[in-house]
């Protein structure tokens, strides 16, 4: 009787404490996919604003750029898996332009654009990257803490040259 008075608690306390654990990792989860889907949301907003800047500059740069004005329009209304494509076609033609026939002001939006587009597409990689990685764990998969949420994706098309 005293090995099962003894045992009993102990047992007790090992469930308590694996439980704990579970669910601080099932939380550390759950803000990975949070952060992931507010990267997505940054990075959506960065491509475009980046859309937005092209279509003005197209309409500067009169015939010159028609290409960018529909590689804009493209890239801007693609489906999420499409996407990628279409913003490698976009910032491929971006990086034919000659800045210089643009006003300063334009040009510079437009690289400021860019920027936030790297950015954005890193921190977005980034979350996906570290979510992925807890997904990964036995303790995740067995105890099946990532519920029904989305595996997410990485974004990868090509930077350009800043």
């Amino acid at each position: 009787m005293s090995v099962l008075a003894w045992l009993l608690p102990v047992v007790a306390a090992i469930v308590l404490l694996g439980g704990l654990f579970l669910v601080a990792t099932a939380n550390r989860l759950d803000r990975l996919h949070v952060r992931t889907d507010a990267g997505w949301a940054a990075l959506d907003a960065a491509l475009a604003r980046r859309a937005v800047v092209a279509r003005a500059a197209a309409a500067l740069l009169d015939g010159d750029g028609t290409g960018l004005h529909a590689a804009a329009e493209r890239a801007e209304g693609a489906a999420r898996a499409d996407r990628e494509a279409e913003e490698n076609e976009l910032t491929l033609v971006l990086a034919r332009v000659d800045r210089s026939r643009l006003p300063a002001v334009l040009a510079e939006e437009l690289t400021d654009a860019e920027h936030r587009v790297v950015i954005a597409r890193r921190v977005h990689n980034d979350a996906v990257r570290d979510t992925l990685a807890l997904r990964r764990r036995r303790k995740v998969r067995y105890f099946k803490l990532a519920g029904t949420a989305p595996l997410p994706e990485y974004f990868e098309f090509a930077e350009p040259d800043l």
